[in-house]
């Protein structure tokens, strides 16, 4: 298996889950009682943590780092907000059953910045404490 995708199972699994999920007809599910207004946007948040956590995670396992350094936090976030911004536009001009938005784009970006902020602060609490 390539070096560079070695660790990078989960992250290429979730990537697949959120494009099914994102691509396929939801019917009237957005009308239904069970969800509030604002439920779509927090979707879009936790699929993009959940992603950034993989991928980071992924590339900590991969270089073995105590440290994590900012040009993969920068391009972990390139990533991220690329990948949702395909799906918006998969989702305006492909998939015309769904609606492409950037509100969803920003709530994407919103997402990755969370998982890499709990990235970031969770590395720093370990290298922290073996000192």
């Amino acid at each position: 298996m390539n070096r560079r995708l070695k660790y990078q199972g989960p992250t290429i699994l979730w990537a697949l889950f959120v494009f099914i999920l994102c691509t396929m007809k939801m019917g009237k599910a957005e009308q239904s009682p069970l969800f509030f207004p604002g439920f779509d946007k927090l979707v879009h948040c936790g699929f993009y943590v959940v992603f950034t956590v993989f991928y980071s995670y992924g590339i900590i396992r991969q270089h073995n780092y105590t440290a994590f350094p900012f040009k993969f936090i920068l391009l972990i976030f390139a990533l991220a907000v690329a990948y949702g911004g395909a799906i918006e536009l998969l989702q305006a001009y492909v998939f015309t059953w769904r609606d492409g938005g950037w509100d969803d784009l920003f709530a994407d970006a919103v997402g990755a910045g969370m998982g890499l902020f709990g990235v970031l602060v969770t590395s720093m609490g370990f290298n922290y404490g073996k000192k």
